[in-house]
């Protein structure tokens, strides 16, 4: 089979099921003043695409791309990225990755940030591997000790 990315609903199962996954993980490795995970039905609104990575009927992985805007123009926030453990190291992530660089572009925005934690290393080699630079805090981020901040012109 082949892994597909599509839009996808937060509220399927599956997809709720990883979302739960991650939620665990960051309230395991981070203190609750620096998680800044949205709640599911917060990534149910207008201003946020919710993309799933899907092999056959089952959902592998997850990701999110608000729409944000800031005095330098319009950007996207990657939120909510996560693949089952099940199925690290298989190009889930890089695919979801790939599909939220080229819905950035075709969105208009201007660049992409993020907000990680500094214990996500797999993640900070994928971003690094995308383009990613480390940044500091933007939008509403406030300075926070386990944050890292990166971001990627586009």
């Amino acid at each position: 089979m082949t892994l597909m990315v599509t839009s996808g609903d937060p509220h399927d199962p599956q997809a709720t099921a990883l979302l739960k996954q991650s939620h665990a993980l960051m309230e395991e490795l981070f203190p609750p003043e620096d998680n800044f995970f949205l709640d599911i039905d917060d990534l149910c609104v207008p201003d946020i695409s919710f993309f799933v990575a899907r092999e056959g009927g089952v959902i592998w992985g997850t990701a999110a791309l608000a729409d944000r805007a800031d005095p330098g123009g319009r950007y996207g926030e990657v939120k909510s990225m996560f693949v089952s453990p099940e199925a690290r190291g298989k190009g889930v992530a890089q695919a979801l990755m790939e599909h939220l660089i080229t819905t950035a572009r075709a969105k208009g925005f201007t660049a992409m940030k993020l907000e990680t934690g500094n214990a996500l290393k797999a993640a900070h080699r994928l971003y690094a591997r995308h383009g990613f630079q480390v940044c500091g805090p933007f939008g509403n981020y406030p300075e926070a000790a386990s944050s890292i901040f990166m971001e990627k012109p586009l």
